[in-house]
């Protein structure tokens, strides 16, 4: 952006024709002409710049907010009994009991790890962590969910690597342990990676911290590292837009991330809350200084008055239009009473924190900004923050839908053996270990759950051993088939998987990432997976307390395939009451049942995927009254002593999974027939509402299943010969299984990060 020095709110009066590269910036024409309404004249270049990130797709949410308000229309005040901050915060907040909140939220940074896989994904990470900062919280724990083109695909070889050292390096930098997530691998996402953020972070009620910039002659702080010209067009424009060949090269757009900065950040904000000198708080991401302070003065009371002089930069002769459109991480904003300001800047300076006071809250409701002495921004704060354009774009269910929900069948093999050690290679269903062992997952020492657990579990309180469990899940496959029930499997997937560990779910967040809104097809998809998972959440009355929305993920015209991840919260009184996810924890054998009912379900399934069926079909039916079953059923009398849900690869995979994960000693003897009456729909279905479980009082998990009316059918027990046997079918050792399981994605990335990880 090459804004002249002299291109002030009088020259902009004096020479309203003018021309501004405002269609390279994103801008529609009709946007640019309603801007010049709103301003009375023609934009200054640096507001130019405010109002394009600010009206981009990523931060004003144009073409998504007509179908985001569904949320708020099936929600229930019975539903946000809980929610101290929700939809449209930085992050959700839910009172967990005992003066004790957490917040989480689930951010995309898609675009910018495609260009540069490593500090598109650090600065994702980053980015997120400052999010629940902003609330007030210390960041306990983050996740992610990364999805992939092909696993050996060139161009996943190049984009993985990175990504994965960008999230462990920025996260294990931070001290945060990464608690769980997902890597899925499918062509759609081959020149279009998506990588979500998560993080999950706790405070006392009575320190909850918001957006705004209230009380006259307040004073506007900002402070962590100095800004520069990093970042500038950066997730707010490279989000906004598809990619196109030769997108990769588009490096100055992608964010530089510092990790050993905002650990100091970190630090600096708690005490600054913990001093009480903070009256309302911002993160700079995306539109970076543009958001923050016109989001904190449309929030506010007031107005706001902003000095671009006082601004610390660590580049020279940067414009106003680059200053607020810099995206430089690891910056924070604060609204500080006059009197405070002396402590503030004393507890910055403690931390060697960088703190500038760069302006105040005003009377009226205009961002006033001056650079150089000049004023460059003369705006209503709510037109550039709240204000942006709302689109009903076209949407029409997509004319190959029918053709694509014909099922055409599934190759049953004739070899359940083989099968079995097919799907657990593959790059669908193998092992992550090569992945997760390059993340910290016990940093701080509350980490009770994480690698090869449904659900990442936390400690939140020490004294009383109160906590938390958090699962991330989403099946493009299943909402390309059916994006209304993807939408629900997902919500139901990541309800069981916090289920099983003991906790009880009570609030979600969500990240959808869909393709190009102008494509009406998308935007049924996207309608109809809003539907569903609204829907679903009122019927199983737990509330969504924020969300992200990603468009324009896809390349040229091949949008990925719809992808809504949704994050599940649950609650659990005491974590050393927590269900694990192993076998041979007690003295003697453990007997072996599923529960939930089976179903010839293989529309979308990994058997489709893996056996070369394509996509076709329905995908599995989700009744969510039975996975509240589940949560009673885990929730209430103990009767298990371990459990795993049954998704991605059906039963076979569940098993398998557990045996691998157990000691060494461990194997299981299993009887299918009592499960489905065709031994392969009973080991590779993917019917949803499932679980296996371990008990050692079989008759007592039979009578609690009988009372809550969940179907349970015994499947055998735990041997100590170290084989997996399926009654009539076959036996596999289970060390030729965890062989195949672990060694797929070290044979196709050794060559990069991680080479040397040691995976068992």
């Amino acid at each position: 952006m090459n804004a002249p020095f002299n291109d002030t709110v009088p020259a902009a009066q004096a020479d309203p024709d003018a021309e501004q590269p405002y269609a390279s910036l994103g801008l529609k024409d009709d946007e640019y002409a309603r801007i010049k309404d709103i301003l009375g004249r023609r934009p200054t270049d640096a507001e130019l710049a405010m109002y394009s990130v600010m009206w981009s797709e990523h931060c004003s949410y144009k073409s998504s907010k007509v179908h985001l308000r569904y949320f708020g229309e099936t929600t229930t005040p019975e539903m946000n009994e809980k929610i101290l901050a929700g939809i449209g915060e930085n992050a959700g907040v839910v009172d967990i009991g005992d003066g004790h909140a957490v917040t989480f939220r689930v951010e995309s940074h898609n675009h910018p790890s495609y260009v540069e896989p490593h500090q598109g994904a650090a600065t994702g990470v980053g980015g997120i962590v400052r999010d629940i900062m902003a609330m007030g919280a210390r960041p306990v724990a983050v996740m992610d969910q990364l999805r992939f083109g092909p696993a050996d695909a060139p161009d996943t070889k190049r984009v993985l690597p990175g990504v994965v050292d960008g999230v462990g390096g920025y996260g294990n930098c931070l001290g945060l342990p990464n608690i769980g997530g997902e890597t899925v691998f499918d062509e759609s996402y081959a020149g279009n990676p998506l990588v979500n953020a998560l993080c999950v972070g706790t405070l006392k009620v009575e320190d909850l911290k918001l957006a705004f910039a209230s009380g006259l002659g307040n004073k506007v702080m900002l402070f962590g590292s100095r800004t520069g010209l990093d970042g500038i067009g950066g997730v707010s424009v490279l989000a906004s837009d598809t990619f196109e060949e030769g997108a990769e090269r588009k490096l100055p757009a992608v964010q530089v991330g510092d990790p050993f900065a905002e650990k100091v950040l970190i630090e600096c904000c708690l005490d600054l809350y913990k001093a009480g000198v903070v009256v309302g708080i911002q993160d700079l991401g995306g539109a970076g200084l543009s958001c923050a302070t016109s989001e904190l003065a449309a929030a506010g009371d007031g107005g706001m008055l902003v000095n671009l002089d006082m601004v610390p930069l660590r580049a020279e002769n940067m414009t106003a239009a680059e200053i607020l459109a810099s995206e430089s991480q690891e910056r924070m904003c604060a609204v500080v009473t006059p009197d405070n300001v002396e402590k503030f800047t004393e507890i910055c300076a403690h931390w060697d924190v960088t703190c500038a006071e760069i302006g105040e809250v005003t009377d009226n409701d205009h961002l006033v900004i001056t650079h150089r002495g000049e004023v460059v921004v003369d705006a209503p704060a709510h037109t550039i923050a709240h204000q942006g354009p709302v689109y009903e774009r076209p949407w029409a269910r997509p004319a190959w839908q029918d053709e694509l929900q014909q099922f055409q069948g599934v190759e049953k093999p004739a070899d359940l053996r083989q099968a079995l050690l097919r799907m657990v290679s593959s790059s669908a269903l193998c092992s992550r270990a090569f992945i997760t062992e390059q993340y910290d997952r016990y940093v701080r020492g509350n980490t009770v759950l994480a690698q090869n657990s449904d659900a990442g579990v936390l400690r939140i309180d020490e004294t009383t051993g109160r906590g938390v469990a958090v699962s991330a899940d989403a099946s493009g496959r299943y909402t390309k088939l059916d994006p209304n029930t993807g939408a629900r499997l997902a919500l139901a997937e990541a309800y069981r998987n916090v289920a099983v560990t003991g906790a009880t779910p009570v609030a979600v967040t969500n990240c959808l990432n869909f393709g190009s809104p102008e494509n009406p097809d998308v935007m049924w998809q996207f309608r109809e997976a809003v539907h569903g998972l609204a829907d679903g959440c009122a019927e199983l009355g737990i509330p969504v307390s924020g969300g992200n929305v990603s468009f324009y993920n896809q390349t040229g015209t091949e949008p990925i395939l719809p992808t809504p991840v949704v994050g599940v919260l649950g609650v659990i009184d005491d974590v050393a009451e927590r269900i694990g996810h192993t076998l041979g924890t007690v003295d003697g054998p453990e007997e072996l049942y599923v529960v939930g009912a089976t179903f010839d379900e293989f529309g979308g399934s990994i058997w489709q995927q893996v056996s070369g069926g394509g996509l076709n079909g329905m995908p599995p039916a989700v009744d969510l009254a039975n996975e509240q079953k589940l949560v009673e059923l885990f929730t209430g009398p103990r009767v298990v002593t371990a459990a795993h849900d049954v998704s991605e690869g059906g039963l076979a995979q569940a098993v398998a999974e557990l045996a691998m994960t157990s000691g060494d000693g461990v194997g299981v003897d299993i009887d299918v027939a009592a499960v489905h009456e065709d031994p392969f729909v009973a080991l590779f279905s993917e019917s949803a509402s499932r679980a296996v479980v371990a008990t050692t009082d079989g008759a007592a998990l039979e009578a609690r299943a009988r009372e809550l009316g969940i179907p349970c059918v015994k499947l055998g027990r735990t041997n100590t010969d170290k084989q997996l046997r399926v009654a009539g079918q076959f036996d596999v050792p289970v060390a030729e299984l965890r062989k195949a399981w672990a060694g797929t994605l070290p044979e196709i990335f050794g060559h990069a990060v991680g080479a040397n990880s040691v995976v068992e």
